[in-house]
């Protein structure tokens, strides 16, 4: 199937995951890096424990009132819950899209300075994406990532080629039925004020939309997933959130184009707390253009859960979630109150993070 007949369902699907007061969460964890968050929890990492944890998650009643979305590693999708259903129908009873992350990770960019990476997994990929729509996926997820450095990371090289391999993945994902998610992501890393985040970010974003348009990628059906324009984590200059806020929405709407439907912010190493809080400062902030500026978070929305679920206890990992998709809708809405829903201020940046 060519693009052209996706066309109408990319734009439905995308605007389903865009509602106001709704998010993404992202449980796409590859089976190492959710290793890690198990065993912070003295919970061994296999497979029936891994499919326990994100069946609590998949069977939260009342968790699409505030999720519009889910991102599944490849295991989760094709997988079956403890009771036999499949994962993407719990999901689906919920009115939650099932969604996949479609990298094969990231690479060292040949060319490029040592922190400098390109994300694989090109080849196959509208093959694939077409086995994952018949799963029941409707949406994909691909992250590029970019570091500042003191030594002028990110390279023009490095920008234009993570620019590429998001537009050549998210046309490649739309030929097969799936809303591409764009995520580049600039990390946290670095010790650079805020105004060089956003100069940065600003570049990054516009040479990401420059190569979907000489790839004919469809807008209408595609979301984007920045990081917020934060300075860097151990800059001298720590910024009010109000600062935060602004400078995130003021590079926005420098470069992102008034046809995508949603911008679903990453947290990217904030704590919980600061993650709703900044988002709720964005929708406060009257804007150029009309695009829903909600969340796809997965460290911000799961710490809690985890910690309290401790590997047995249901309702209370339930409770967890569900007070933090609370608070992120409300905070997509512009009415969250700080410190209203149970959260942990516990920063959750790790430096050099790998997913």
């Amino acid at each position: 199937m060519a693009l052209s007949y996706y066309k109408e369902e990319l734009k439905q699907t995308a605007q389903s995951l865009a509602t106001k007061g709704k998010g993404i969460l992202a449980v796409d964890e590859s089976t190492k890096t959710i290793g890690k968050r198990l065993a912070s929890i003295n919970v061994e990492n296999t497979e029936q424990n891994r499919q326990a944890y994100r069946g609590l998650l998949f069977t939260t009643p009342g968790l699409g009132e505030f999720i519009s979305g889910a991102i599944l590693f490849e295991e989760t999708l094709f997988q079956n819950h403890a009771d036999g259903e499949p994962m993407v129908k719990k999901l689906e009873k919920l009115g939650i899209i099932p969604g996949i992350k479609v990298d094969k990770g990231l690479r060292p960019l040949a060319g490029g300075k040592d922190v400098e990476t390109f994300c694989s997994g090109l080849d196959g990929l509208v093959e694939r994406a077409s086995d994952y729509y018949s799963q029941g996926a409707r949406f994909a997820k691909w992250r590029a990532v970019l570091q500042i450095t003191d030594d002028g990371c990110p390279t023009e090289l490095s920008i234009k080629e993570n620019a590429w391999g998001l537009a050549r993945y998210a046309r490649s994902v739309q030929e097969s039925g799936l809303v591409p998610i764009i995520e580049p992501e600039i990390l946290m890393d670095g010790s650079h004020e805020i105004s060089k985040t956003a100069e940065v970010q600003e570049r990054v974003i516009k040479e990401v939309y420059m190569a979907c348009q000489q790839n004919g990628v469809f807008l209408e059906g595609t979301l984007l997933k920045p990081s917020m324009t934060v300075q860097g984590a151990v800059s001298s200059k720590k910024e009010e959130p109000q600062v935060i806020a602004e400078m995130t929405i003021k590079t926005m709407e420098r470069s992102v184009p008034a046809s995508v439907p949603g911008i679903v912010f990453l947290s990217g190493g904030l704590s919980e707390e600061a993650a709703s809080v900044y988002l709720n400062l964005m929708n406060k902030i009257e804007r150029k253009a009309k695009w829903n500026v909600g969340f796809s978070y997965g460290r911000a929305l799961q710490h809690s859960c985890l910690k309290a679920w401790k590997g047995n206890d249901l309702n209370a990992g339930q409770k967890a979630l569900l007070a933090r998709a609370q608070a992120n809708s409300e905070a997509s809405k512009g009415c969250y109150k700080a410190g209203s829903q149970p959260s942990s201020d516990e920063a959750l940046f790790v430096a050099g993070y790998t997913y």
